[in-house]
């Protein structure tokens, strides 16, 4: 039944049919900039960013809005919308707002643009999974049930499949998922990281090479292609892979043939290829960073996995499965009193990578529960002064709880606490400028960005 013409239209997500689909009302966010420039973007499960930068949701051309502006989103509650910390703020009427809940039809101002979240046509229904989960991962959240059904109907076919979302969001537990949904379920699931790999290694490690092929190659070498045949090879980080191999990444996709470095004959394979990046790819194909034909071969079949501050219902699920995977598994009891709504209230740009860090750091240091979860600011924090040395004794008692986690654990823990601190030392230091905090680092630029994505951190001062 239609509203009446004098009813508000309804903008809120709601299940129906016994909880087997989501409404999704048709809804649509239009930015108009000083000189009448009008750009639109549906407003659906996914969140809408506005603001400057290429990956953006909607690139307004508005020197007063900032690179990340604001967020929109479509909660069973209505439109919310978030100031990201921009610089001359978003403001409804004369008032500046950090959060709150939108009407359609209302003009919010941001910059000197006008925003205005407009319907567009009738609701439709968007199938959701009737479980929580997909292989390993979990969500009760309608954001992620709708992922999973989509996921599960995909992972039937041959199609490729790119997954895009923030760095610590969970694609490859996602994307082993997939494979093991999949008539290729006993074949073999091969990972590769183009972010993890040296330029002139990821040639040899995709498509292999030959004897002789370059210096140290003593002996033939399949590439992962070939190794993933029968099965599934997950890309991960694809828009770090090198301009000069997509051509040959893109021939390969075509043909189901890969010639390895050094070789003049083609091999046949087998491998379903499923990509993930947390960049943008189409901006970046707009940018000429990616090519096009590559992004919209991988594309067949493309997936926003949502951030952890967008599913905070599955928060309690996410905190259990960590804790009962503990040696000895634990409960919710275990945690210091008030854990879960200090987690509730902070907004995770590491993701879920960083709540399982975060769960482990609790129950080792359960005293520390302030301290690990005091949302972020603005940007980097300001350097403190270096603490003392501890003695030989209290040391000993610090490194104790790390004992009980495997070698790889406590690093990987240890390292991503040390990078955060001394990134974030560094940017406070040089007031967040970042091409003097690299500097002082002795690294490039271009290191601390991905160190910044890595870690979800912000440099103060920056639009």
């Amino acid at each position: 039944m239609k509203p009446a013409r004098d009813e508000p239209e309804p903008c809120t997500l709601t299940s129906v049919d016994r909880d087997r689909s989501l409404r999704m009302p048709s809804l649509r966010v239009r930015v108009t900039s000083p000189q009448g420039h009008v750009t639109e973007a549906p407003l659906d499960i996914s969140p809408v960013i506005v603001g400057t930068g290429q990956d953006c949701t909607l690139v307004v051309p508005d020197a007063r809005v900032s690179r990340r502006h604001c967020e929109l989103r479509l909660t069973p509650e209505g439109i919310f919308l978030r100031d990201l910390g921009s610089k001359n703020g978003t403001l409804l009427g004369q008032t500046a707002i950090l959060e709150a809940r939108l009407a359609p039809r209302v003009a919010v101002l941001v910059g000197d643009s006008e925003l205005v979240v407009h319907p567009a046509g009738e609701p439709r229904l968007v199938p959701l999974s009737p479980t929580g989960m997909f292989g390993d991962a979990i969500g009760r959240s309608f954001a992620m049930r709708a992922l999973f059904a989509k996921l599960e109907r995909a992972a039937a076919t041959e199609q490729t499949l790119l997954l895009l979302g923030e760095s610590g969001t969970g694609k490859e537990v996602l994307a082993r998922a997939i494979h093991e949904h999949s008539p290729r379920r006993n074949g073999p699931f091969v990972v590769f990281d183009c972010g993890a790999t040296t330029a002139n290694l990821v040639e040899s490690e995709l498509f292999g090479h030959t004897r002789g092929a370059f210096t140290g190659a003593q002996a033939a070498h399949a590439g992962l292609l070939e190794e993933a045949s029968g099965g599934t090879l997950f890309i991960d980080e694809i828009g770090e892979l090198p301009l000069e191999l997509q051509p040959k990444l893109l021939r390969a996709l075509e043909a189901r043939q890969v010639r390895r470095l050094g070789a003049s004959d083609f091999r046949p394979f087998d491998a379903r290829v499923v990509a993930a990046t947390h960049r943008n790819l189409r901006a970046r194909a707009a940018e000429g960073q990616f090519r096009e034909d590559l992004y919209y071969r991988l594309a067949v079949v493309e997936v926003q996995v949502p951030a952890l501050r967008e599913r905070k219902d599955d928060l309690p699920a996410l905190v259990e499965r960590f804790l009962a995977a503990h040696n000895p598994p634990r409960s919710l009891a275990d945690l210091p009193p008030n854990a879960l709504s200090l987690l509730a209230a902070h907004d995770w740009p590491g993701n879920v990578r960083e709540l399982r860090n975060v769960v482990a750091r609790l129950l080792l240091f359960p005293e520390t529960v302030d301290e690990l979860l005091r949302p972020l600011k603005e940007g980097a924090a300001a350097a403190r002064p270096p603490a003392p040395a501890p003695g030989p004794a209290a040391a000993a008692a610090r490194l104790d709880p790390l004992l009980e986690m495997p070698l790889l654990e406590a690093r990987e823990m240890v390292m991503e606490q040390f990078e955060r601190s001394y990134l974030t030392a560094w940017l406070g230091r040089h007031k967040g400028n970042i091409s003097r905090a690299a500097g002082a680092m002795g690294v490039s630029r271009q290191l601390v960005h991905k160190l910044l994505d890595k870690h979800g951190i912000r440099p103060k001062g920056e639009p």
